[in-house]
């Protein structure tokens, strides 16, 4: 099998993989709301929505981290909400605040992807730099999103396998980041954009 073709099945592979995590989450989190009204567990499909989209409409690549850690990260950090459980226990707090919590998260990462469009992919990549938007307040506003959402789960379903889910889930997260940069620092325009914005996640904290 040729290099053109084998790059071809691995992306199928990959938007076909990312459609099927997000089914799984789908039924679970809609058999949750159903028998429990609880909406917040419905802002995180939400915004897995919007990573199932985007997978499909991305644009190609001009350069892609092929590597096995880079594969590991990404997947981790993608098939980390699938595993995530809706469950019947007390929560940490009621749903309306962490619906609230969640939904700023969704929200952060809607206008994210809305400045990124398609230059949204899964593996760390380079798609093209955007500056503009959160953009100009945190390199991966769409990822702190993501952080603000499984927080806010968690604190709705707390149970020991959603933290773990989360803290392994989320670091590869952090993570695929990293080698995001890593792989964009080779592009100049990129370089000055890292002089301009500092922080990675959080201002002021990361």
């Amino acid at each position: 099998m040729d290099s053109p073709t084998r790059e071809r099945l691995s992306d199928l592979l990959a938007r076909a993989t990312v459609g099927t995590l997000f089914t799984l989450l789908a039924v679970n989190i809609f058999s949750d709301f159903m028998h429990t009204g609880r909406v917040t567990g419905l802002l995180l499909l939400a915004s897995e929505l919007l990573v199932v989209v985007l997978t499909v409409m991305r644009r190609r690549a001009t350069f892609v981290n092929r590597s096995a850690a880079a594969a590991i990260v990404s997947m981790v950090s993608v098939a980390g909400p699938v595993m995530l459980r809706s469950v019947n226990v007390s929560p940490l707090a009621p749903d309306v605040a962490t619906a609230l919590v969640s939904g700023i998260g969704l929200t952060i990462v809607v206008v994210g992807l809305g400045c990124l469009g398609r230059s949204f992919g899964i593996v760390p990549a380079n798609r093209g730099v955007v500056i503009r938007g959160p953009y100009r307040l945190v390199r991966h506003p769409i990822y702190a999103g993501y952080l603000v959402t499984h927080i806010a789960f968690c604190a709705q379903h707390p149970t020991p396998w959603n933290f773990a889910v989360v803290l392994v889930a989320d670091t590869a997260l952090i993570v695929r980041a990293l080698m995001e940069e890593r792989v964009l620092s080779a592009d100049v325009e990129y370089q000055g954009y890292c002089r301009r914005v500092g922080w990675h996640l959080v201002p002021g904290v990361f």
